[in-house]
């Protein structure tokens, strides 16, 4: 009895030492410690086994806060979770670790079983989880109007060739729900009649009712004899086949097409390749994935790349074209069924869309405008290249990559100096009618009749170029224009000489001469050296700048000179010379070179990208910053001309009222000449360049180069050749040469006679 209560006592002191409300044991309890074999702690909580009195030890699986043994009564065991960490068992790929209480199991997830067709495995070593074919086994649940297609871990259900989804349904959904594909209903443009036409289109709806879009694929017979590297099996026969040749007899005999107005004509063609772009669409996705091409006897080649998804780039094309674009944007919409991209080029396309105007995008405009210094109205542009017709899955053109590369094969052909091929793509008009545009696309470059296009917008591509008898640069004007102003430059040279160093000529006038004589001087060399050099793009807008600046100078001395003249005419009416010197010193210098500083500036920082084009460094067209330099020089022209006009009118009446004072006279006649002359020193002959036009546009093309790049020649031959004074001081230069040449030539004589003097005389 005391044995039995001395192994009480260490519960009951426990037991004490607990709270009011946990001393109290449920039946349950009661009964377990009733149960509790001798010598263990009747005290072990659920999921633990005893180790002595005082002790307990979790189950495999069980763990408590205070570690495997537990001594203290209010411990408990709790389940370990093996499939989170940081005890994480591996259980290998494709698999579910499954928590039970006390331990764990491996399951194979959804899509996924065991070889063995157990459910349940412990470790990775057991794992043969593989992919389970809901489709051959029948666990799916695909629409039937739609094909399943089985995926790793899944399924999905597709589209039958020739279906479509539902509207509110997506391709390739588990929930897909498909359509049969109607053929693209084509009908004629309204208000056109022609037999041919209509022809054409009766034969496109017999195909329309014989298309069979659950057999489509059996329509097309793929050829697969002998090919090159890379090269796609070639269709011959089937849909495609019939609806080609159709269009080939069409563009081959239009018959009553060509009879149609231009307008009418144009906007037959963009209803035609608009719907052939749409039927060859919906053959393509009716088709099962492949990449093939097809080309007529009439050279008419079409290549198409089918599939279901793909990833980069794909490249696609035969002899008259290739594309490269990214396979993500033709496809468009993920989930959109099979993706299509195709190119069809005709060469008898060409005819319907002759003499159709070209629509060019203002940049392209003023670049083309710069290069030939002329506009471009009126132009018609010749198709060079098979008209290519892009089709896409993808048909939201506004999210269209513009990056994509066009390379055309066409008929070689080296342009002239005033031709450009144009990269340019077909745009139909609301209203009827269409046009060839360049918005989007632009030219990279031409080689061995290839032509690389950067650039893209769905629809029918070509390249253009602006015919032969467009008005091409003049060598012979080439020539004229160096050998002019390098005559020029010499002669202004002589000419800034002579007035900088002849004193009996200094005055206002000859001053007038000297800063007009610099400035030509200064532009022409820069014209000559520098006018080209526009592979660096700041250095040119420099040039340009330069020569904006030293060409408004030189109108801008003109003008001085004009209005000196026609002063000192006036003034020669009342003999009052002295008030024309006063006012013209007191004028030339600010005006001379401040105003051109102040229209370069004004320009210059209104614009600067406009200095420079990419053919010279020379001032653009486009906005109009060209009148920057034109606007003055008209001003200057018209104001030049008519002071010379109102100055002979002045010394015509001055000849009439002289007496026989034959010095006056001679003075008078002399000024007369001087003021003819300044015609063409002045600047007036520029307004040559306005009549430029019409049948005498060449013979004044002609006059304005040879006078106006000999105008330095002009400034020498008046200004100094024709003076008694500077040919007079002329004299007295070439004296002062000739002197010392005659007495070096005295002394070597006079050296010689004493030399020959000194010599002894032998008999």
């Amino acid at each position: 009895m005391r044995k039995r209560f001395l192994r009480l006592l260490p519960g009951l002191s426990v037991l004490l030492l607990l709270p009011l409300g946990a001393a109290a044991l449920s039946s349950g309890a009661s009964a377990s410690a009733a149960s509790v074999p001798p010598g263990c702690a009747p005290w072990c909580p659920q999921n633990s086994t005893c180790i002595n009195a005082t002790a307990c030890r979790c189950r495999p699986g069980f763990s408590s806060w205070s570690g495997e043994i537990i001594t203290n009564p209010t411990d408990s065991c709790d389940d370990i979770n093996e499939c989170e960490p940081p005890l994480a068992v591996s259980c290998g790929k494709f698999v579910d670790c499954q928590n039970v209480d006390g331990s764990y199991h491996c399951t194979c997830t959804p899509g996924y079983g065991l070889v063995s067709g157990a459910t349940t495995f412990r470790n990775e070593i057991e794992n043969t989880c593989e992919d389970v074919d809901e489709c051959s086994s029948g666990q799916h649940r695909c629409h039937n109007s739609t094909v399943c297609v089985n995926t790793m871990g899944s399924y999905r259900c597709c589209c039958r060739p020739g279906w479509t989804p539902l509207p509110g349904f997506r391709d390739n959904q588990n929930t897909t729900v498909c359509e049969e594909m109607s053929f693209p209903t084509w009908t004629p443009p309204p208000g056109i009649q022609s037999q041919s036409l209509s022809g054409f289109f009766e034969g496109v709806q017999d195909l329309r009712r014989h298309f069979k879009p659950a057999s489509a694929q059996n329509t097309v017979r793929v050829v697969t004899g002998p090919r090159g590297p890379g090269q796609s099996p070639a269709v011959s026969g089937g849909c495609f086949r019939d609806l080609i040749q159709s269009v080939d007899e069409l563009l081959k005999a239009p018959g009553d097409l060509e009879t149609l107005a231009l307008p009418d004509r144009h906007h037959t063609v963009t209803h035609l390749l608009s719907g052939l772009e749409e039927i060859l669409r919906t053959l393509a996705k009716a088709m099962p994935g492949a990449s093939f091409t097809y080309q007529s006897p009439e050279g008419t080649e079409l290549s198409l790349v089918i599939q279901e998804q793909g990833h980069g780039n794909v490249t696609l094309g035969q002899s008259h074209a290739r594309m490269v674009l990214d396979w993500a944007m033709a496809a468009g919409a993920v989930g959109s069924g099979p993706a299509v991209a195709g190119i069809l080029s005709s060469p008898n396309m060409q005819k319907p869309l002759a003499n159709a105007s070209l629509e060019l995008d203002p940049e392209r405009q003023a670049e083309l405008e710069e290069t030939h210094d002329s506009p471009l109205r009126g132009i018609q542009w010749r198709i060079l290249s098979a008209v290519k017709s892009v089709l896409l899955s993808n048909t939201n053109t506004t999210k269209l990559d513009p990056k994509v590369t066009v390379i055309f094969s066409h008929r070689p052909e080296t342009p002239g100096t005033r031709q450009e091929l144009i990269c340019a793509f077909w745009k139909g008009a609301g209203h009827g009618g269409g046009h060839w545009a360049t918005t989007g696309c632009r030219r990279l470059g031409s080689r061995n009749g290839n032509t690389t296009c950067l650039g893209f917008l769905p629809g029918s591509m070509a390249i253009l170029v602006n015919p032969e008898d467009v008005e091409k640069e003049d060598p012979v004007l080439d020539v004229i224009t160096y050998v002019g102003l390098s005559l020029s430059l010499l002669c202004l040279l002589l000419a800034a000489l002579t007035f900088l160093l002849c004193r009996a000529i200094q005055n206002t006038s000859t001053s007038l001469h000297l800063q007009l004589s610099l400035c030509l001087f200064l532009a022409h060399l820069l014209f000559l050296t520098a006018i080209d050099r526009t592979e660096i793009k700041v250095l040119c807008a420099l040039i340009a700048g330069a020569l904006h600046y030293l060409y408004l100078a030189s109108f801008t001395w003109m003008l001085l000179e004009g209005l000196h003249l026609f002063l000192t005419a006036r003034n020669l009416m009342v003999v009052n010379y002295s008030s024309v010197s006063r006012f013209m010193k007191w004028l030339m210098f600010p005006v001379g070179y401040g105003v051109p500083a102040v229209i370069v500036a004004i320009s210059a920082a209104s614009r600067p990208h406009l200095y420079g084009t990419s053919t010279r460094c020379w001032l653009r067209s486009e906005s109009g910053f060209i009148w920057g330099f034109l606007g003055p020089v008209c001003a200057i022209c018209s104001v030049n001309l008519a002071f010379f006009l109102m100055t002979l009118w002045m010394l015509k009446s001055r000849l009439s009222s002289l007496n026989s004072d034959v010095s006056t006279l001679q003075d008078t006649r002399m000024l007369t000449f001087k003021a003819t002359a300044q015609l063409f020193i002045l600047g007036c002959t520029w307004c040559l360049g306005i009549l430029q036009v019409g049948p005498a546009a060449r013979v004044m093309a002609y006059l304005f180069t040879i006078i106006n790049s000999l105008q330095g020649v002009f400034i020498f031959l008046v200004y100094c050749l024709l003076r008694q004074q500077v040919r007079e001081q002329y004299g007295k230069w070439f004296k002062r040469v000739r002197k010392p040449k005659a007495e070096s030539e005295t002394f070597t004589l006079s050296s010689r006679a004493m030399s020959d003097a000194s010599k002894p005389i032998t008999v």
